[in-house]
């Protein structure tokens, strides 16, 4: 029997003032903003100390693998990635579900510009989050009652932005070594720096932080075999973006065209037929591996297309940041201080660093150097 620690108190006290902000935001979003809140008060509510599940003789074996291995992954984000140190991913909670929410995106039906949802904390974003799958299912339906294309998509893991202590959790603890560290880092990565409204920055950088972040934990502690398999994932996962953004530049430039809708509708089938076709393909080249046969569980749609390269449209501008500054805290403060520019001047010192990148090519990129610099 679990009893809740006096953290879990604080917790709770934290959870109601930020409940309190978001009701001022307006009643019509009070079940919304209901549901989240319940939803992050129930993790809490199921999330044991690390230690406490290591030291519990009903613990599985294989979980307690999984549990001291994401505790060195944790110690390896502050002491090696200058990553917060903090109480999130120190403990752990046992789901009931394969995920810990799902995410309803939403467009037109002939454009790629998603709808936007604003928070009081996040602020706009192209998403909205539901801790059950039948709420997002049937908020889904709603808007394809509306004409929207919507895709409702299962999400393993996400970040409060240091707000409150982000527990591990079993939807992601069984990932392989090198995942469960990319998912960490990522996560931990939008507690150093978030801006308000622009998903894209947040993303890339996030993503710039568990790629360089993954290799040197793979330097360290991965076996030739990991690092072949992380390898094989990363070629999969970069060829698996490559096709999902030739297909939407092939809907850009149809829904950009002054033709008829009927039109649009027929050459919009045609495109996402292709990209069914082109994906069997590509599993063929892969021998067969089906890792993402989950995106297609759903009929395709621009909902599923609309956030293609948001964690990756800005990665080289931060890779060239990272080889700058050279040592990881250096390159957050950079980071920090791109994120106080306002959006022009902050879209123009990305696009001169991406730039910099395609005046002088890209060599090993991910390498971040002078390790005792770091704090």
């Amino acid at each position: 029997m679990h009893l809740p620690s006096r953290r879990t108190g604080i917790a709770g006290i934290r959870l109601a003032g930020w409940c309190g902000a978001l009701l001022l935001a307006g009643c019509a979003q009070l079940q919304y903003y209901v549901q989240a809140a319940q939803g992050q008060y129930a993790l809490w509510s199921d999330a044991r100390p690390i230690e406490d599940w290591l030291g519990d003789p009903a613990t599985d074996p294989q979980l307690k693998a999984r549990l001291e291995k994401a505790l060195l992954i944790r110690r390896f984000a502050v002491q090696e990635l200058g990553l917060p140190d903090n109480a999130s991913y120190r403990n752990y909670a046992a789901l009931s579900r394969p995920f810990v929410l799902w995410n309803v995106v939403a467009t037109p039906e002939l454009s790629l510009t998603p709808l936007q949802w604003c928070f009081p904390i996040a602020g706009c974003v192209s998403y909205r989050g539901y801790y059950s799958k039948d709420d997002a299912q049937d908020y889904a339906a709603g808007l394809r009652k509306q004409g929207h294309d919507v895709q409702v998509g299962g999400v393993p893991a996400y970040s409060t932005l240091g707000w409150f202590s982000d527990p591990l959790l079993s939807t992601f603890i069984h990932f392989s070594d090198a995942e469960l560290a990319r998912m960490v880092f990522h996560e931990l990565a939008h507690q150093v720096v978030y801006v308000p409204g622009d998903s894209t920055f947040n993303e890339s950088f996030a993503t710039a932080v568990e790629e360089a972040g993954v290799e040197r934990w793979l330097d360290l502690y991965g076996s030739a075999p990991m690092r072949l398999a992380y390898a094989q994932y990363t070629v999969r996962r970069q060829a698996f973006l490559d096709l999902l953004i030739r297909h939407r530049s092939m809907l850009e430039q149809l829904y950009a065209g002054k033709t008829s809708v009927r039109y649009q509708r027929a050459e919009k089938a045609r495109i996402f037929q292709h990209l069914q076709s082109d994906y069997q393909q590509l599993k063929i080249s892969w021998g067969g591996y089906a890792g993402y046969d989950r995106w297609f569980a759903e009929p395709l749609s621009n909902a599923h297309l609309s956030a293609v390269g948001t964690y990756h449209e800005l990665l080289p501008a931060f890779r060239t940041l990272m080889r700058q500054e050279r040592t990881f805290v250096r390159f957050y403060v950079a980071v920090q201080n791109l994120a106080l520019l306002d959006l022009p001047q902050r879209q123009q010192r990305l696009q001169q660093l991406s730039q910099t990148v395609m005046l002088h090519g890209e060599t090993n990129p991910q390498t971040v150097v002078v390790p005792e610099a770091w704090h």
